[in-house]
């Protein structure tokens, strides 16, 4: 079937994901009442994708720390499904589709996370796969595995079966009505410094299953860092891809972000989109063994909030809230809900950096109308004053984030920022 995989993500995908929040240890009644809040105070924002992370298949899943070499659910064709004492509704041989039918009745669109590969337990036990004769251990590549988890092989691409096998992944994904898929173990170099982007035939193998399907199935590949030189790869078979490894509530990850966009940015394209990773927002970590860091409150000040909202958009970065939805505050519900910033990811063009060193940083970009818009960043712990050079005629604009008119003077501007913060203008018109 003949599909343009770019059709499927136009614009950056919006939605939530549950890893910085539970882990590998959501449960059914978790993920629902974070769909039900996302209908009500996000979807009218844009935000509509739920995904569910890691390790929706082990039973005794819980927090950030896997069980190594643990029982999962699979079927009788080697593929994995949910664990029903998390999520019973997939009783019966139902999988994910009551859950998927209760979030596309909310009008959202429902996501899974997967391992890339086949489960080491259906390939230790032997166990059969859709095509006839073929088993698990026919299509394994047992060298191929995981360092930081311990759930899956690499799939052989050259074996009889193997293409297959994916099919049948993903042609289950799409029976359950899953919109999009979040697979792991599979863009980064970081951990194969020997054999970089080694999975690069698997990411083919899985675009074609989902073409197969004939579902738009959005495909997201982690973790990074991904390989710059493999960006046209990246392109031609997934929507989005992971520019860097987890990204957490950390000053350091974040002025690490700046440099990866300035790298890029002109990999940016509609259905294309590199990822920043998730929002550290609100509030994190609800199953962390570590009493004082459960359930703990992001770590990033108010203002660098504003800096990871405002480089996220201005970027055009997929946007995934990875707090626990139920308990958002009324501050972090302004950043989620600032439809000026929201506009910018979604409906923006000509973005790129101006100005980009350890210290400030300046991006600009064109919104929706054609207005030039400029976003500034401080990023010392000092006050200090950073120099937009927006080339333009003295004109007046808005300041996006407190809606405060300002005038930019002819040329270039000197914008006042205190210690690590940011403000972003949207002109509005030429001085008179």
């Amino acid at each position: 079937m003949r599909t343009n995989k770019n059709d499927f993500a136009p614009t950056p995908p919006m939605g939530f994901n549950s890893w910085d929040c539970y882990g590998a240890g959501i449960n059914e009644a978790q993920l629902l009442a974070i769909a039900a809040y996302m209908r009500e105070h996000l979807l009218p924002f844009g935000w509509q994708y739920v995904v569910c992370d890691i390790q929706w298949y082990e039973p005794k899943a819980r927090g950030v720390h896997y069980n190594k070499f643990t029982e999962l659910c699979m079927d009788g064709y080697s593929r994995l499904i949910p664990a029903e004492n998390r999520f019973p509704s997939a009783a019966g041989g139902k999988g994910f589709r009551p859950i998927a039918d209760r979030i596309h009745g909310m009008g959202l669109k429902f996501g899974v996370h997967l391992m890339r590969g086949i489960p080491r337990q259906a390939v230790h036990a032997n166990t059969p796969t859709v095509t006839p004769g073929v088993t698990a251990r026919d299509i394994a590549q047992s060298y191929s595995v995981c360092p930081w988890n311990t759930d899956m092989y690499g799939v052989d691409p050259d074996a009889p079966g193997a293409q297959e096998y994916y099919d049948s992944v993903f042609a289950l994904f799409a029976e359950w009505g899953v919109d999009y898929v979040k697979v792991d173990d599979i863009a980064n170099t970081e951990y194969k410094p020997h054999a970089p982007y080694s999975a690069a035939r698997e990411i083919e193998m899985m675009r074609r299953a989902i073409d197969r399907t004939g579902r738009p199935i959005v495909l997201s590949l982690s973790p990074g860092p991904a390989p710059i030189d493999a960006a046209f790869h990246l392109k031609q078979n997934a929507n989005l891809w992971r520019m860097s490894g987890d990204f957490w509530d950390t000053p350091e990850a974040l002025d690490e972000m700046f440099r990866l966009c300035e790298r890029w940015y002109p990999h940016v394209s509609p259905g294309c989109w590199p990822d920043c990773d998730m929002l550290p927002l609100g509030v994190l970590s609800m199953a962390d063994r570590d009493p004082a860091m459960r359930a703990r409150k992001t770590r990033f000040t108010e203002s660098e909030q504003r800096m990871l909202m405002t480089l996220w958009c201005i970027f055009r970065s997929p946007l995934m809230y990875g707090g626990e939805a139920t308990l958002t505050d009324d501050f972090t519900l302004s950043l989620l809900t600032n439809r000026a910033l929201l506009a910018i990811d979604q409906r923006s063009a000509g973005n790129r950096p101006l100005v980009s060193n350890e210290k400030e940083a300046v991006w600009t970009c064109l919104d929706e109308t054609g207005a030039p818009v400029f976003a500034c960043f401080n990023l010392t712990n000092e006050a200090r004053t950073v120099v937009c050079p927006h080339g333009l005629a003295a004109c007046s604009a808005t300041e996006l984030w407190t809606n405060e008119a300002v005038c930019l003077t002819e040329g270039e501007t000197a914008i006042p920022l205190a210690a690590r913060s940011c403000k972003v203008f949207r002109v509005s018109g030429s001085e008179e």
